[in-house]
C-alpha cells in the first residue's frame, strides 16, 4: 500500500511542545515565534523532517500556520480546514482563524503590542510573504527577527532530511530533453537581462532537468536547488546520496554538480560580482533574498522562469496523460463495479482505499504501465466524514459505511506518462431528495466549466463564479478552489493555472487543471464531482468574431446517476451528461472485464 492509516495527529503531545517552545522564545527575549507549514522549498508535499506544524499542533493539513505566543497560540487554517483542525487540536491550545480573511500579518496587526518582537525561520518564508508582514507591521513597530528555527531546537526525534535515489525521466515521456528545455530558460534570462536566478521548487528542478525521485509523499520529487544563468552552465545542489553512476553522468552532462550546503556560497560569489539576481517572491525563501544583499546586490523580482512552460504540456505529455486517464478509468470502472455489489454495512473507509489502490495497481500491471503510486493520500468520506473537505481516513476515524449515506471518494494516481486525480460521490443507497438536488446543483457547475468557450487572455478568476452560480441560486457555496493545475508526472496540486478567487494566470492551450465544484453539510454529508479538463487551443466559432478557447475533458468514470435530479439539468446540460456516459462506455468498457462492462453499460445509460 502507498497509503498508511496510522494517525499522525497527536494533540495529547502539543501542552508539552509548546511550553518548551515558549522557553524558548524567553531565552531569545522573543514575543512569539511563527511555525508555518512549509520547507525550505515552499511545496505542499513536504518531507516528515520538515512536518514541523504537524508535530507541534497536531494538525496534518497540507496548508497552514501556527502563531506561538508567551501566553496565547493561534492557527491559521484555510476554509478546506476549518473542521479538520477543530477536530484534530486541542482546543484549550489554539485558538483557531482564517488563512484567509485573517492570517497571520493581519492578526498581528490588529493584536500585538507595538513593542512585540516575532521570531521566523528566513528558509520558510517566501519573499513576497515577509514583504507583506513587513509592509503590514513596521508602522505598528513590530520587529520581525530571524532566527534558527526553534522547533528543530525542541523537536528530539526530527527525522533526518530524505536521501533517495533520483531516475531520469524518459524522453519518451517528456516530449523534450533536458538540454532543449535549459536553452529555452536561458533565453528567458537573457530577454529579461537576469543574470541569475535560484530555483527552489523541485518540480522546476523535475521539469528541466527530466529528472523525478521520492524524497515527498506520493509526489515524485528530489529535493534540491538550482542556479541557472543567462550565460554559462547551470548550478545543481543535490545530495550525492541521491545520485547512481547512471544519474550523475546524465547530469554532470547538464550542469555543475554541488552539495546542497555550498548554495549560500555560490550565490554569495554571484552576488558579489554585481551581477543581476532574480528571485520569484512568491517561491523563493527570505533567507536567499538575505544572502544576496548581504554580498550587496538587491535582487529583483523574477517568476521562476520553468513554471509556465512546464505548466503548457507539450503534445507528448498530452497524449500520456489521456493514457494514463483511459488506464485510470478502467480502475475506476472496476472499483465502482465491485463496490456496487458490496453491502455497504461489511465495509468501512480504509477497506475501500485499500481496494481501490489494488484495482488501480492490477490495471497498470495488467496494460504494463505499473502505478508508481498514488498522487495523495485517497480521501475516503462516509457520511459526516465527506463534509470534511480534505480528510485522511485513519484507523481511528474510520467509519464503516452505510446504505443510508453518501461516500465521497477523491482519489488519483502517478504514472510513469501522468498524474490523475478524480472525485467521485457515490450514493451507497437510495438518496434523499435533498442530497440529490444539491449534487445536481453541483453537477450543474461542473459541467459549466466542462461547456465553456473563453477568449485568450482568460484567467481562472473570471470563470469561478460559473461552477457557484447554479448553488448561489439557492445560497449555497463551497470552501474551497474550483481548480488546481495538475503536472505531468509531477505534483497533482500545480501552479501558476487555477479557477479560483485567486487565479489570476491566464488560462494557456495544454494547461491541465481540474473542475471540482462541491457541496458540503457539516456533520452530514459532502458532495464533490472531480474531472481533469485541459485548455484546447483557440478556434473559431462559426459566425463569430474571435476564436476561442475551450476544455478537453480527460476523466473518463461514471457519475452516480442515482443522485441526479433530472428535472434540474437543462436540455443542454442533459445532453453533455449523456454525450460524456456515452464516451465513458465507449472507451472504457473495452479495458475491462465482462462484469464491469455490464455494470457500466447500465452506470452509462442516457438519463
Amino acid at each position: 500500500m502507498f497509503q498508511t492509516f496510522d494517525s499522525a495527529s497527536d494533540s495529547a503531545q502539543a501542552a508539552s511542545r509548546v511550553s518548551a517552545l515558549r522557553e524558548q522564545l524567553e531565552a531569545l527575549d522573543l514575543t512569539g515565534f511563527l511555525v508555518p507549514r512549509a520547507d525550505e522549498h515552499q511545496g505542499e508535499y513536504v518531507a516528515p523532517c520538515s512536518e514541523r506544524l504537524s508535530w507541534l499542533t497536531g494538525f496534518t493539513g497540507s496548508a497552514g500556520a501556527a502563531l506561538i505566543l508567551r501566553d496565547s497560540a493561534i492557527l491559521f487554517v484555510d476554509g478546506r480546514y476549518t473542521l479538520q483542525a477543530a477536530e484534530q487540536t486541542d482546543g484549550n491550545i489554539f485558538q483557531i482563524e482564517s488563512l484567509v480573511t485573517n492570517p497571520p500579518r493581519s492578526w498581528m496587526k490588529a493584536s500585538l503590542p507595538s513593542d512585540a518582537r516575532i521570531g521566523f525561520d528566513p528558509w520558510l518564508h517566501t519573499i513576497g510573504e515577509m514583504r507583506s508582514m513587513r509592509e503590514a507591521l513596521v508602522r505598528r513597530g513590530v520587529e520581525l527577527v530571524p532566527v534558527a528555527n526553534l522547533v528543530d531546537k525542541v523537536w528530539q526525534d526530527r527525522p533526518a532530511p530524505p536521501v533517495k535515489p533520483l531516475t531520469i525521466h524518459p524522453l519518451q515521456y517528456a516530449g523534450e530533453t533536458a538540454g532543449e528545455k535549459l536553452d529555452r530558460i536561458g533565453e528567458v534570462l537573457r530577454e529579461a537581462n537576469i543574470a541569475h536566478t535560484v530555483l527552489t521548487d523541485p518540480s522546476s528542478l523535475a521539469w528541466l532537468f527530466n529528472i523525478r525521485g521520492s524524497d515527498v509523499p506520493h509526489t515524485p520529487l528530489a529535493l534540491g536547488f538550482a542556479i541557472l544563468s543567462a550565460h554559462g552552465r547551470p548550478k545543481l545542489f543535490l545530495h550525492p546520496g541521491k545520485l547512481s553512476i547512471e544519474t550523475k553522468a546524465y547530469l554532470t552532462q547538464l550542469a555543475d554538480l554541488h552539495l546542497p550546503e555550498m548554495l549560500e556560497s555560490e550565490l554569495t560569489a554571484l552576488a558579489s560580482s554585481e551581477a543581476s539576481i532574480g528571485l520569484d517572491p512568491a517561491l523563493a525563501a527570505e533567507k536567499l533574498r538575505a544572502i544576496v544583499e548581504a554580498a550587496g546586490r538587491n535582487v529583483e523580482d523574477f517568476k521562476d522562469p520553468t513554471r509556465l512552460p512546464r505548466a503548457i504540456k507539450n503534445a507528448v505529455e498530452l497524449v500520456g496523460s489521456r493514457n494514463a486517464h483511459h488506464r485510470d478509468g478502467a480502475a475506476v470502472a472496476s472499483f465502482l463495479a465491485w463496490l456496487d455489489r458490496q453491502t455497504p454495512e461489511e465495509l468501512d473507509e480504509i477497506a475501500v482505499v485499500e481496494k481501490l489502490e489494488a484495482f488501480r495497481r492490477e490495471t497498470g500491471e495488467h496494460f504494463q504501465m505499473p502505478l508508481k503510486d498514488i498522487s495523495f493520500d485517497t480521501i475516503s468520506g462516509s457520511g459526516p466524514n465527506g463534509a470534511i473537505i480534505h480528510y485522511r481516513v485513519n484507523t481511528q476515524s474510520s467509519r464503516k459505511l452505510s446504505s443510508h449515506e453518501l461516500l465521497l471518494l477523491d482519489s488519483g494516481a502517478q504514472y510513469e506518462d501522468g498524474t490523475t486525480d478524480i472525485t467521485r460521490t457515490i450514493a451507497l443507497g437510495q438518496a434523499y431528495d435533498e442530497q440529490r438536488q444539491r449534487f445536481t446543483l453541483v453537477l450543474k457547475g461542473m459541467i459549466a466549466i466542462t461547456r465553456l468557450r473563453f477568449p485568450e487572455g482568460t484567467r481562472g478568476v473570471d470563470i469561478d463564479a460559473f461552477a457557484r452560480t447554479a448553488l448561489w441560486q439557492h445560497g449555497l457555496d463551497y470552501a474551497h478552489g474550483t481548480g488546481h493545475g495538475v503536472g505531468s508526472y509531477l505534483a497533482v496540486h500545480e501552479g501558476p493555472q487555477s479557477i479560483s478567487r485567486r487565479g489570476t494566470e491566464k488560462l494557456h492551450a495544454g494547461m491541465i487543471i481540474s473542475n471540482e465544484p462541491g457541496y458540503y453539510k457539516p456533520g452530514h454529508y459532502g458532495i464533490r464531482i472531480e474531472n481533469l479538463i485541459a485548455v484546447t487551443p483557440a478556434e473559431e466559432i462559426a459566425g463569430g468574431d474571435i476564436p476561442m478557447h475551450g476544455f478537453e475533458t480527460l476523466t473518463l468514470a461514471p457519475i452516480d446517476r442515482k443522485l441526479i435530479a433530472p428535472e434540474l439539468l437543462s436540455a443542454e446540460e442533459r445532453a453533455w451528461l449523456d454525450e460524456y456516459h456515452a464516451r465513458v462506455m465507449q472507451e472504457i468498457a473495452p479495458l475491462v472485464d465482462e462484469e464491469t462492462r455490464t455494470w457500466l453499460e447500465a452506470a452509462t445509460a442516457p438519463l
